[in-house]
Protein backbone atom coordinates (compact mmCIF):
# COMPACT_ATOMS: atom_id res chain seq x y z
CA UNK A 1 0.00 0.00 0.00
CA UNK A 2 1.48 2.69 -1.25
CA UNK A 3 2.34 6.12 1.20
CA UNK A 4 1.22 3.47 4.50
CA UNK A 5 4.91 1.78 4.88
CA UNK A 6 5.80 2.65 8.85
CA UNK A 7 8.62 0.98 10.68
CA UNK A 8 5.43 -1.54 12.53
CA UNK A 9 4.07 -2.65 8.97
CA UNK A 10 7.96 -2.83 7.80
CA UNK A 11 8.63 -5.20 10.79
CA UNK A 12 5.81 -7.26 10.23
CA UNK A 13 6.85 -7.25 5.83
CA UNK A 14 10.42 -8.62 7.37
CA UNK A 15 8.44 -11.40 9.77
CA UNK A 16 6.25 -12.30 6.89
CA UNK A 17 3.26 -11.92 9.26
CA UNK A 18 0.41 -11.33 7.72
CA UNK A 19 -2.08 -7.90 8.44
CA UNK A 20 -4.16 -5.61 6.48
CA UNK A 21 -3.46 -1.58 7.19
CA UNK A 22 -6.91 0.23 7.63
CA UNK A 23 -6.06 4.10 6.93
CA UNK A 24 -8.85 6.92 7.59
CA UNK A 25 -8.79 11.12 7.58
CA UNK A 26 -8.08 11.36 11.42
CA UNK A 27 -9.64 14.17 12.69
CA UNK A 28 -7.72 16.59 14.94
CA UNK A 29 -10.46 17.05 16.99
CA UNK A 30 -11.45 14.20 18.02
CA UNK A 31 -10.75 13.75 21.68
CA UNK A 32 -9.46 10.10 21.82
CA UNK A 33 -7.02 8.28 18.87
CA UNK A 34 -8.15 4.88 19.62
CA UNK A 35 -12.01 5.95 20.42
CA UNK A 36 -12.01 7.48 16.95
CA UNK A 37 -10.01 4.22 15.22
CA UNK A 38 -12.81 1.91 16.72
CA UNK A 39 -15.49 4.83 15.33
CA UNK A 40 -14.42 5.03 12.05
CA UNK A 41 -13.10 1.75 11.81
CA UNK A 42 -16.26 0.07 12.45
CA UNK A 43 -15.28 -2.43 15.35
CA UNK A 44 -15.69 -2.47 19.38
CA UNK A 45 -13.37 -0.95 21.34
CA UNK A 46 -12.18 -3.33 23.35
CA UNK A 47 -11.08 -4.58 20.03
CA UNK A 48 -8.74 -1.79 19.13
CA UNK A 49 -5.30 -1.37 21.44
CA UNK A 50 -3.51 1.79 22.21
CA UNK A 51 -0.04 2.06 23.07
CA UNK A 52 1.11 3.21 25.95
CA UNK A 53 5.09 4.14 27.40
CA UNK A 54 5.78 3.99 31.00
CA UNK A 55 8.78 4.48 33.10
CA UNK A 56 9.32 1.06 34.91
CA UNK A 57 11.72 0.94 37.92
CA UNK A 58 13.46 4.06 35.65
CA UNK A 59 13.16 1.51 31.89
CA UNK A 60 10.90 3.01 29.21
CA UNK A 61 8.54 0.10 28.67
CA UNK A 62 5.23 -0.47 26.38
CA UNK A 63 1.96 -1.41 27.31
CA UNK A 64 -0.49 -2.17 24.78
CA UNK A 65 -4.55 -2.24 26.15
CA UNK A 66 -7.75 -1.85 24.94
CA UNK A 67 -9.02 1.65 24.38
CA UNK A 68 -11.87 1.15 26.39
CA UNK A 69 -9.60 0.91 29.49
CA UNK A 70 -6.68 2.16 31.11
CA UNK A 71 -3.43 0.83 31.49
CA UNK A 72 -3.02 -0.14 35.36
CA UNK A 73 0.64 0.77 36.19
CA UNK A 74 1.21 -1.11 38.88
CA UNK A 75 -0.01 -4.68 37.07
CA UNK A 76 2.65 -3.28 34.64
CA UNK A 77 5.20 -3.11 36.92
CA UNK A 78 4.60 -6.25 38.40
CA UNK A 79 4.31 -7.62 34.68
CA UNK A 80 7.73 -6.38 33.97
CA UNK A 81 9.14 -7.43 37.37
CA UNK A 82 9.46 -4.34 38.58
CA UNK A 83 8.45 -2.11 41.40
CA UNK A 84 6.80 1.04 40.44
CA UNK A 85 5.49 2.19 37.15
CA UNK A 86 4.39 6.03 36.19
CA UNK A 87 3.48 7.41 32.70
CA UNK A 88 6.71 8.19 30.65
CA UNK A 89 7.38 12.09 29.86
CA UNK A 90 6.02 12.86 26.11
CA UNK A 91 9.42 13.71 24.64
CA UNK A 92 10.90 10.82 26.22
CA UNK A 93 8.73 8.36 24.80
CA UNK A 94 8.50 9.90 21.08
CA UNK A 95 12.06 10.24 21.36
CA UNK A 96 12.39 6.35 22.26
CA UNK A 97 9.81 4.90 20.05
CA UNK A 98 10.53 7.11 16.69
CA UNK A 99 6.48 7.54 16.90
CA UNK A 100 4.23 11.08 17.82
CA UNK A 101 1.38 10.93 20.40
CA UNK A 102 -1.57 9.05 19.28
CA UNK A 103 0.15 7.69 16.30
CA UNK A 104 2.68 4.99 18.36
CA UNK A 105 2.37 1.69 17.60
CA UNK A 106 3.66 -1.75 19.94
CA UNK A 107 5.57 -2.80 16.75
CA UNK A 108 8.71 -1.15 15.19
CA UNK A 109 10.49 1.19 17.92
CA UNK A 110 13.36 3.33 17.50
CA UNK A 111 14.47 1.65 20.21
CA UNK A 112 13.89 -1.54 21.69
CA UNK A 113 11.43 -1.58 24.19
CA UNK A 114 10.29 -4.41 26.47
CA UNK A 115 6.31 -4.79 25.64
CA UNK A 116 3.61 -5.99 27.48
CA UNK A 117 0.28 -6.47 26.04
CA UNK A 118 -2.84 -6.80 27.94
CA UNK A 119 -4.27 -10.35 27.98
CA UNK A 120 -7.55 -9.94 26.36
CA UNK A 121 -6.11 -9.18 23.17
CA UNK A 122 -6.12 -13.00 23.09
CA UNK A 123 -9.96 -13.33 23.07
CA UNK A 124 -10.29 -11.93 19.53
CA UNK A 125 -9.67 -13.60 16.08
CA UNK A 126 -7.75 -10.01 15.15
CA UNK A 127 -7.21 -7.04 16.56
CA UNK A 128 -5.97 -3.39 15.99
CA UNK A 129 -3.48 -1.54 16.97
CA UNK A 130 -1.68 1.77 15.84
CA UNK A 131 0.68 1.33 12.39
CA UNK A 132 2.61 4.07 13.87
CA UNK A 133 0.34 7.16 12.11
CA UNK A 134 -2.19 9.04 13.46
CA UNK A 135 -4.83 7.72 10.81
CA UNK A 136 -3.45 3.81 10.43
CA UNK A 137 -4.20 1.24 11.94
CA UNK A 138 -3.19 -2.21 11.72
CA UNK A 139 -5.17 -5.52 12.03
CA UNK A 140 -3.44 -9.03 12.98
CA UNK A 141 -3.70 -11.93 15.23
CA UNK A 142 -3.19 -11.08 18.68
CA UNK A 143 -0.75 -14.07 18.43
CA UNK A 144 1.41 -12.41 15.66
CA UNK A 145 1.16 -9.41 17.32
CA UNK A 146 2.71 -10.70 20.64
CA UNK A 147 5.17 -12.70 18.63
CA UNK A 148 6.13 -9.35 16.61
CA UNK A 149 6.72 -7.27 20.22
CA UNK A 150 8.54 -9.86 21.73
CA UNK A 151 6.39 -9.15 24.40
CA UNK A 152 4.70 -10.56 27.69
CA UNK A 153 1.15 -10.95 28.07
CA UNK A 154 -0.46 -9.85 30.86
CA UNK A 155 -3.34 -8.50 32.57
CA UNK A 156 -2.67 -4.98 32.13
CA UNK A 157 -5.86 -3.48 31.62
CA UNK A 158 -8.11 -1.73 34.51
CA UNK A 159 -12.11 -0.57 33.47
CA UNK A 160 -12.09 2.80 31.83
CA UNK A 161 -13.90 5.61 33.49
CA UNK A 162 -17.84 6.17 32.20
Amino acid sequence: MAGQGTPATALLGKLGITHSVHAYDHDPRHGSYGAEAAQVLGVAPEQVFKTLVAAVDGRLTIGVVPVAGQLDLMALAAAAGAKRASMAEVAAAERATGYVTGGSSPLGHRKRLPVVIDSSALRFGTVYCSAGRRGLEIELAPADLVRAAAAVVADIAAPGRG
